[in-house]
C-alpha cells in the first residue's frame, strides 16, 4: 500500500554534514499523515529523529538532534529530507523513514550513517 525508499547515507568526518532522503510511493495521500526519521544502533532501541505532518507542516525533533538537523518535505509531498548538519560520531546508525495515515504504519529499510574520523 505505501512503500519508502530511502538515500542519502554514507562515511562523513565528525563536523560534517549529511542529507537523507526518503521517497514514498502507493497510497499515502491521505488528509491527515506524518512522516519522519528514526534511528537504530545494533542492540539498540529505534528512537525518534524528527517528524513532519500534513496538512499543516508542523515539526517535532528529538532534543539531541534541535539545531543541528532538520527535517523538510518537497511541494508534492511525496519526498522527505533530514538535513543533517555538525554530525557527531554518536550519530552513526542506520536511519529508517517512517510513514504514518489512516491508523497505518510503514517503515523503509534504512540507510546507514557512518560519522567517523
Amino acid at each position: 500500500q505505501v512503500q519508502l525508499v530511502e538515500s542519502g547515507g554514507g562515511l562523513v568526518q565528525p563536523g560534517g554534514s549529511l542529507r537523507l532522503s526518503c521517497a514514498a510511493s502507493g497510497s499515502i495521500f491521505s488528509i491527515f499523515y506524518t512522516m519522519g526519521w528514526y534511528r537504530q544502533a545494533p542492540g539498540k532501541q529505534r528512537e525518534l529523529v524528527a517528524t513532519i505532518t500534513r496538512p499543516f507542516g508542523s515539526t517535532n525533533y528529538a532534543d539531541f538532534v534541535k539545531g543541528r538537523f532538520t527535517i523538510s518535505r518537497d511541494s508534492a509531498e511525496n519526498t522527505v529530507y533530514l538535513q543533517m548538519n555538525s554530525l557527531k560520531p554518536e550519530d552513526t546508525d542506520v536511519y529508517y523513514c517512517y510513514h504514518e495515515g489512516r491508523g497505518m504504519s510503514t517503515w523503509g529499510k534504512g540507510t546507514l550513517v557512518t560519522v567517523s574520523s
